[in-house]
């Protein structure tokens, strides 16, 4: 039987820079498999909680088990504040996951994040103790931090090696900088947006997941 998606609940999450649109998805299965937080591409290209890459993150998540909550960035559709160059962004991940810890108490928090919203992602990490985490294409020349530490948990990079915008040397580099360094999974010919391969994306996610669940 196919997976059905569950109907998305539309939230206004209190940020620090007013409300934050959301979404909130959850299949409901008995065990609840935790909560995702994920983290779109940059405000001011276009990026938002709608992105196809972010959607199909969030579908592999809810596939495993997981409600998930996406949302849009201060100053981004319905989301008050403006772009704070990836310091306040920070912020608002960090907000709707104190809202997810709320709603789920002592539930495992998976965060997630694509390209600009990777490199969010990996630093809302630090002090978030997550579960696991999930960067997809992340943005290493945007917003990389030297001082970023490894979280405590077990990371996915997932990157194709026809990327026009982040380039797969650059992501190894970076990834080789942590101990122990998180999994990397090269898509070969996968592009930024992996047009034609989201399917094959949804896979790598969920093998993920299920690996995380065998432990």
């Amino acid at each position: 039987m196919s997976f059905q998606p569950p109907r998305a609940e539309a939230l206004a999450i209190a940020g620090p820079a007013g409300q934050l649109e959301a979404l909130l998805e959850d299949p409901k299965v008995v065990p609840h498999a935790g909560f995702a937080v994920l983290c779109h591409p940059h405000p001011l290209y276009g990026g938002s909680m709608q992105n196809k890459v972010v959607h199909t993150v969030a579908r592999a998540c809810q596939e495993y088990g997981m409600a998930t909550l996406r949302f849009n960035f201060r100053g981004v559709g319905a989301s008050a504040g403006s772009y704070d160059e990836g310091r306040g962004e920070v912020d608002d991940a960090r907000a709707v996951i104190a809202w997810g810890r709320k709603r789920w108490p002592d539930s495992a928090l998976t965060l997630a994040g694509f390209s600009f919203g990777g490199m969010v992602a990996l630093r809302a990490a630090q002090g978030s103790a997550p579960s696991r985490l999930i960067t997809v294409a992340p943005a290493v020349d945007r917003l990389e931090s030297p001082a970023a530490a490894a979280p405590d948990c077990p990371w996915l990079i997932v990157q194709g090696d026809a990327d026009e915008l982040v380039d797969i040397g650059r992501v190894r580099v970076f990834a080789s900088r942590f101990t122990p360094p998180p999994r990397l999974v090269v898509m070969q010919g996968g592009e930024h947006f992996f047009h034609g391969r989201l399917v094959e994306l949804r896979d790598q996610v969920l093998a993920f997941l299920t690996d995380e669940k065998a432990r």
